[in-house]
């Protein structure tokens, strides 16, 4: 049974102390590629640094998160484009619109939003999706490129069934990870709804641990128990929707099977 975690921050302090053995430890639970978003142009060197040395299971991406984007947010974007070609990135993330946080820089969020997914079209890669109390203002600009041929992932997807369905009618698979275990979370009705051809698994670690490791750091080797939750819900066995999530998430980053 292999699966992937499409989206973790391995590279951050949090790791630091035992990245080796956190890595270790996934590849024994059958978590064969560690998918990593990029936050901001001083992530960059670490995130590079990690998928150099775990070369194959550690996989990059450039992009700029919508709570880094400050007053120097043209400036990071200009490096972050001279830098896309020089290395073998898998996508365009973490980008979109947080209004969580601070809603003061909306407009700039917007437009590093929009770049960034001129960049993704430009560049012929998918996009992870960021959408923290945004899902209307994130969609909103993603339907401008319904016709470019866009793929990506709505990352931690936490918003109602309608989004979902709207998300999948424009291509788009849902992040799905530590959440979907929580206490009346809504996402099982929403996983079912949607079945699982849509759906990748995450971990977003060091944060959204999964119970019983909720509220302590997360890592990629909880995957397995985001599958087993999955599975739960939707009625299927756990090496059917390893199998089905592994394929998708293949497919929007173009990733080769794994031997």
């Amino acid at each position: 049974m292999k699966l992937i975690d499409t989206h973790t921050h391995l590279y951050l302090p949090a790791f630091r102390n035992d990245r080796d053995e956190m890595i270790g430890r996934s590849a024994g639970r059958g978590v064969v590629r560690l998918l990593m978003p990029n936050i901001d142009i001083h992530s960059v060197e670490p995130m590079l640094k990690a998928a150099e040395e775990y070369r194959g299971i550690c996989l990059p991406m450039m992009g700029l998160h919508p709570t880094s984007v400050g007053d120097d947010y043209t400036d990071q974007l200009d490096r972050m484009e001279k830098i896309l070609p020089q290395h073998a990135f898998i996508a365009v993330g973490e980008i979109g619109i947080d209004l969580y946080w601070d809603k003061s820089r909306f407009a700039e969020q917007v437009a590093a939003f929009r770049r960034q997914l001129d960049l993704a079209v430009k560049s012929g890669l998918p996009v992870v999706v960021h959408s923290r109390n945004s899902i209307d203002e994130v969609l909103s600009v993603m339907e401008e490129y319904t016709a470019s041929g866009l793929r990506g992932v709505l990352h931690a997807f936490s918003a109602g069934l309608s989004y979902a369905e709207k998300a999948v009618s424009m291509g788009l698979f849902l992040g799905i990870g530590g959440p979907l275990t929580y206490k009346n979370s809504r996402l099982g009705d929403i996983c079912r709804e949607i079945g699982p051809r849509h759906i990748i698994l995450e971990t977003d670690s060091p944060y959204l641990a999964p119970v019983p490791y909720r509220g302590k750091r997360n890592e990629s080797s909880y995957i397995p128990i985001i599958n087993k939750k999955l599975a739960e819900v939707l009625g299927m066995s756990e090496e059917e929707t390893a199998s089905i999530t592994f394929e998708n998430s293949c497919r929007l980053f173009n990733l080769l099977p794994y031997d």
